[in-house]
Formats: C-alpha cells, structure tokens, sequence
C-alpha cells in the first residue's frame, strides 16, 4: 500500500520515508500541506496519509477538513503527526476529519500499531465498495430480467445486450447464478410419446 507522507522538516521526512520503507509500504512525499493536498485531491491518491500538523501553505488540519469536503467513495485513512498534546487539539484534529493522531516525537512501535489499523481499515472500505458494486449490477441484470426482455417467437432464444441470440437458460444462468435441469413438462412429454411410437410404427412397417 502507498502511504503518503506530508512533513516540512527534511529530517523529520526522511526518517519516515525510511521506518515506513522498512516495513514494506511504497512511500509517498510532500514537503508542505499544500503539495499534500495536490496530491490527495487526485483520483489514484495514496489511501493512507501521515500529515504533520504544523506545516506551511497549509496545515495538516486544514489539509483533512478539504479531503472531507471531496466527495469520494474510499476516503484515505489519515494520521495526524503533532506535538501538540493537549485534549482540546486532539479534538480539534479528529474533528477536522484526521481517523487518528500520534504525538512526536512519534515511537516506531506505535506508529507502525497505528498504520496497521489504517490499513486494514482501508482495506475494509474497499471490501465494502466491492461488494455495493456487486449489489447493484446484480440489481441492473433484475431490473434488466423484469423489463422487457427480446425473445424469438419461434426457437425463445433471448437477444443480449451485445446483440447476440443466446438459450434463455443461459442468459439467466449467466446473470441470476442459476442452474437448470432440464425435464419434459406433461404436454411436451406427451407428444415426445407419440413421436417415438410413430417412428416405431414405421420402423414395424
């Protein structure tokens, strides 16, 4: 996962580029609010970001009430990086839209606790878009199934939407996840009798 990290102090910057490489995830820089905030706008932003309270253009706080303002269907999971402790900044941050806050001089065990469950957040958002985006094709193909649906009056194969002729019970299996089995209904079989005795009739002839 890409992480971004936002923080005007270079040392400060490349000691997180470095923990966070480390550990495994593809890091992303800004040097300043406004650079993170030109990147998190983008539609391919890094899912999680690491902002510094404290930074010029603009601060980390205003950087998250922006990205609240996006309308986005996976927000990133934000860490708000301060050292202000009191309770009324940490209020003021996670009003602000931040999902977490750690102080510095930040320790690597709690940072790395704390990405942990962004990330498995993140990945839980994504789940959950996945599965509304499952729901409403499937909801598309019902709709679809209980409008008007071109079939052949002769052989009822069904026209799809890439105009193709197909068996009904294939274009159903394909959009309802249903299985047939196939059978003779009482009149179909009745004249299926008939025509086998026929034949037999002809055969004896």
């Amino acid at each position: 996962m890409r992480i971004l990290v936002a923080e005007d102090d270079f040392t400060s910057l490349k000691i997180l580029e470095s923990v966070l490489k480390k550990w495994g995830y593809e890091v992303v820089s800004a040097h300043d609010g406004l650079e993170a905030w030109e990147v998190l706008k983008t539609p391919d932003a890094p899912r999680l970001a690491i902002l510094d309270w404290m930074m010029p253009s603009m601060e980390g706080v205003e950087v998250c009430r922006k990205l609240r303002q996006l309308e986005t269907r996976v927000p990133p999971y934000i860490i708000l990086l301060t050292s202000r402790a009191e309770k009324e900044d940490i209020v003021a941050g996670l009003s602000a839209g931040a999902n977490d806050y750690i102080e510095k001089p930040f320790d690597s065990n709690e940072l790395q606790a704390r990405i942990k469950v962004g990330v498995e957040y993140v990945k839980l958002q994504l789940s959950l878009v996945a599965k509304i985006d499952e729901l409403e094709t499937a909801l598309a193909e019902i709709k679809t199934l209980q409008g008007f649906l071109p079939i052949c009056s002769c052989c009822k194969k069904i026209r799809n939407d890439q105009n193709y002729w197909e068996q009904i019970e294939v274009y159903l299996s394909e959009r309802m996840d249903t299985v047939f089995s196939h059978g003779l209904c009482p009149v179909c079989e009745k004249k299926v009798l008939e025509q086998e005795l026929k034949r037999i009739d002809k055969l004896k002839a």
